[in-house]
């Protein structure tokens, strides 16, 4: 039987918490025969991720794939699934995340659709739950008055998105053909390439779809989790890798056909530009703001436009105010939308 969707689960030492998301997706779609679950063990060394993998392919042989591979990170484990994958979609759960059974059931039933009557839709988009641990509480991101519903649509037709509302990796469900033709330039050893991953292939797109659902169960809340405030100041060398591979994808003036597609897009590497200077003031590594200011400076060379729309534009400047006020005044701004929005 031909795979409808196959999902592609990154598990790094994950045997504590992988089986609830393996386990929300077979049963969400009742085990059915069209869906594909790829358990890919990133080279997990501190227990038996691998080990349980193989026990769920064991018990359901059509329906879990298990994979395994030398440690490569998380964008290496998100392209082994990718792959192996079978289906016509793709779509990335993280081993601590989750999805929502009935939300699972109305996408497949879609994507069956599409299917079934010959439609191409490149790109379909639903709802994600930030699920915070540390208090019990919720945030779901939905985009009912960015994107039009309950029709198929291009970029010509999408509205404005606020700065919480960008579309992540949670949010995203492709065609596989679109994520293989022209590949997603995922480098090893490195977090936070889910950006990567919810920007490069975005004007490959020409179909999409958003079905307002609340699909993603995200988890929020353990201490080493890799967007834990701690974690990311550690690893802004990460953040600079990544906002560099964005910024040199496209001359997005140039390159992207669709205007509101290209004022998204800048506005998504305007905010990556953002958290590299913020989280760059806040690290303590002694060449954090030379790495920094050697991107700034990199981009200039690489499009003057480009540059001058990140630097100077209100947000540009809000997060690089000189003098140690104005350093002071940027971490303050930082905090207040952090608590607003709960994104850490």
């Amino acid at each position: 039987m031909q795979k409808t969707i196959s999902f592609g689960i990154p598990c790094y030492n994950s045997a504590e918490y992988m089986d609830h998301c393996v386990t929300s997706i077979l049963e969400g779609c009742d085990y059915a025969e069209d869906v594909q679950v790829i358990i890919v063990d990133d080279g997990s060394q501190k227990d038996n991720t691998y080990e349980k993998a193989l026990e769920w392919q064991e018990r359901y042989p059509t329906l879990v794939k298990a994979v395994h591979q030398e440690n490569g990170g998380h964008g290496m484990a998100v392209l082994a699934g990718l792959n192996n994958a079978d289906g016509v979609y793709y779509k990335v759960v993280d081993s601590d995340d989750w999805i929502d059974a009935d939300a699972f059931k109305a996408l497949l039933e879609k994507l069956r659709s599409f299917i079934e009557f010959d439609i191409r839709v490149d790109l379909v988009i639903s709802n994600y739950v930030y699920e915070h641990t540390e208090d019990g509480t919720t945030r779901t991101i939905d985009y009912k008055f960015a994107l039009p519903q309950r029709k198929i649509f291009t970029w010509d037709d999408i509205g404005h998105f606020f700065v919480w509302q960008y579309l992540l990796m949670h949010s995203l469900c492709y065609r596989t053909d679109v994520l293989r033709d022209g590949g997603v330039p995922m480098p090893a050893h490195t977090f936070y390439v889910d950006n990567i991953y919810a920007y490069v292939p975005l004007p490959r797109c020409k179909t999409i779809y958003y079905l307002d659902v609340d699909l993603y169960r995200y988890f929020i809340g353990r201490a080493d989790q890799s967007v834990n405030e701690k974690v990311m100041v550690g690893r802004i060398d990460q953040q600079l890798r990544v906002t560099r591979i964005m910024m040199n994808a496209y001359h997005i003036y140039d390159d992207v056909k669709y205007p509101k597609l290209r004022k998204y897009m800048m506005s998504y590497l305007i905010i990556m530009f953002s958290v590299c200077a913020i989280y760059s003031k806040l690290s303590e590594a002694p060449d954090a703001i030379d790495n920094l200011n050697k991107l700034w400076a990199d981009m200039k060379e690489y499009d003057a436009k480009m540059y001058r729309k990140t630097r100077y534009g209100v947000i540009g400047l809000a997060c690089n105010l000189p003098t140690a006020a104005g350093e002071k005044t940027t971490i303050g701004l930082y905090r207040i939308a952090q608590k607003l929005v709960k994104f850490n």
